[in-house]
């Protein structure tokens, strides 16, 4: 996983976790990354530090609940529902048989891990789906 600062043509500037770089591309050239502000898809890094850590044991920063919950906010807004299919979706994204389009749902372990060998960009949430009724 890379952490990468992002900036938007609106000159919004915030930070998020992909795969790899080459995972990274392809999302923002499928215009697949919005601008957590104003959901610009107009998006690209942006000059950043690497984190260097002095200690033997290394923490990732803890999101507060409020970012969690902007992130539910705006995964739920721009992104459709796939529950238990998910896996089946973006593979088939993948592979071209269907339309790119943002989804989000569930995928067991071996699913995730066998999308990510296989190079199909997936990033975890910190948070589980709300179940959606249509």
């Amino acid at each position: 996983m890379i952490r990468f600062h992002l900036k938007c043509d609106q000159d919004h500037q915030f930070e998020s976790w992909f795969q790899s770089g080459a995972a990274f591309d392809k999302l923002v050239t499928a215009r697949m990354i919005n601008c957590t502000t104003c959901g610009s898809t107009k998006v690209t890094k942006t000059i950043m530090a690497p984190a260097v850590s002095t200690s033997s044991q290394i923490t990732a920063p803890k999101p507060t609940e409020a970012a969690i919950a902007a992130l539910r906010e705006q995964v739920e807004k721009n992104s459709d529902y796939v529950g238990e299919t998910f896996a089946k979706e973006a593979r088939a994204m993948h592979d071209g048989t269907i339309p790119e389009r943002s989804i989000y749902g569930q995928a067991n372990l071996a699913e995730a891990k066998k999308l990510v060998e296989d190079g199909i960009p997936v990033v975890p949430l910190p948070f589980m789906p709300r179940k959606k009724t249509n």
